[in-house]
């Protein structure tokens, strides 16, 4: 069979069996019950963005979202949509969350804005984490090690940070910290030909011992040096105080918006550039590419240390952005949820950051509810990216095509 229709198929059970929870338990058993959803933020400091808040009849919102889903599901079962599968089944996981989220704030406040602009901040690790996935994996270099240098990135941002009270100063040490781990990958698995898999596993390892054994014997004694200076947001006069969308998309860090401009820049780079169709070349039939004059070595150097400038800035948002200080194993698996937004992106950096939003949603809806009496233990609730992760990689990704050389070995003859 097809693997797109199987993939279509599979999408379409699981967007018909949420959409029959959504309407009979988020729906019929809460007639009369109303949500207070407010659309104004409590975090940003856009004053214009505040228009008040809406009350909404759970019954009649959740029935509404409940159909929807299930149309979704008609549309994914019976109609062949071989590049919008993704889409529109994201779409019906977006829609079960937010019928999820009314139900679980039923009789009390959901602060909209807030959920959206915290997922949208939960998204950036994942987001950069998994481009410098997209990157390597399109030049044939399997990056396992996102998650190390995610902690380096972390550790070197945090402690620069502080040394010269400045974020740009720790964002820049973040990169070195990314690019320093990149550059061993790219020594065990393009120079020495290691197993590549194998490479990153060891310097998931190697840096997560070393970052925890220096904040333990360094950090610890000495918390000057855990006491950085951090980014905050930055308004975009004229649209921070558009209403809704003001406080979510233009009041955030520099690294927020860096991570939006990497996303369009890699999108254009990789599918509409010269140096993207090399790139993909050395990916798909290293060979052919030498074959042209291609330097298949320095293009890999050059996607893997690449990669490492984006993982490592994606470390120093955890440490000087998201946080004030670098604690052990801060990353707590976001490389890994960044390889699986990768995978579900399908090694595209649009797609990526589709899967990355999708997590991240999780993780904001994770905190949220945890001030709902939803009868979930909090410890559960922490939980809930995880578990959205595994279900994404292991039932709805599909067949994927990766790229035709992944994890090869080349050397020119």
């Amino acid at each position: 069979m097809n693997p797109h229709v199987t993939r279509s198929r599979r999408f379409g059970v699981v967007a018909a069996v949420l959409g029959a929870l959504v309407i009979g338990f988020f729906a019929l058993p809460n007639a009369g019950v109303i949500t207070e959803v407010s659309l104004e933020s409590r975090l940003a400091g856009a004053d214009g963005s505040r228009i008040g808040s809406i009350d909404v009849p759970i019954l009649v919102v959740t029935l509404l979202i409940g159909l929807a889903v299930l149309a979704l599901a008609a549309l994914l079962l019976t109609v062949r949509l071989p590049d919008h599968v993704n889409v529109v089944g994201g779409a019906a996981v977006g829609l079960f969350v937010v019928a999820f989220l009314l139900w679980a704030a039923r009789g009390d406040t959901l602060f909209a804005v807030d959920l959206a602009r915290l997922s949208l901040r939960s998204a950036v690790p994942l987001t950069l984490g998994a481009l410098a996935g997209v990157l390597c994996e399109r030049a044939a270099v399997v990056n396992i090690a996102i998650e190390g240098q995610l902690l380096a990135g972390a550790f070197t941002a945090v402690v620069v940070a502080s040394v010269t009270a400045s974020p740009m100063a720790g964002a820049g040490a973040g990169i070195l910290g990314g690019v320093v781990i990149a550059a061993m990958l790219g020594l065990l698995s393009i120079k020495f030909s290691t197993d590549q898999i194998v490479a990153g596993v060891v310097l998931i390892v190697f840096a997560a011992g070393l970052t925890s054994f220096l904040a333990s014997q360094w950090l610890s004694t000495s918390p000057e040096m855990n006491s950085p200076a951090t980014f905050s947001a930055v308004e975009i006069a004229g649209l921070s105080s558009i209403p809704v969308l003001g406080p979510i998309l233009f009041d955030q860090s520099l690294l927020v918006y860096a991570t939006l401009v990497a996303v369009v820049g890699l999108q254009v780079a990789i599918f509409r550039t010269r140096w993207g169709l090399r790139l993909r070349a050395v990916g798909e039939h290293p060979k052919a590419a030498d074959t042209v004059g291609i330097n298949v070595s320095r293009t890999r150097w050059l996607a893997v240390l690449a990669g490492g400038v984006l993982a490592g800035l994606g470390g120093a948002f955890l440490s000087i952005d998201a946080a004030s200080s670098f604690t052990e194993d801060m990353s707590a698996g976001k490389g890994f949820i960044a390889l699986a937004a990768m995978l579900a992106g399908r090694y595209n950096p649009r797609g990526a950051f589709g899967a990355a939003m999708l997590f991240g949603l999780a993780e904001a809806s994770a905190r949220a509810l945890q001030g709902f009496d939803v009868g979930i233990p909090s410890q559960l609730l922490l939980a809930i990216p995880y578990v959205v992760t595994i279900i994404v990689v292991s039932g709805l990704i599909g067949r994927l095509r990766i790229p035709g050389a992944s994890g090869q070995h080349y050397a020119t003859e």
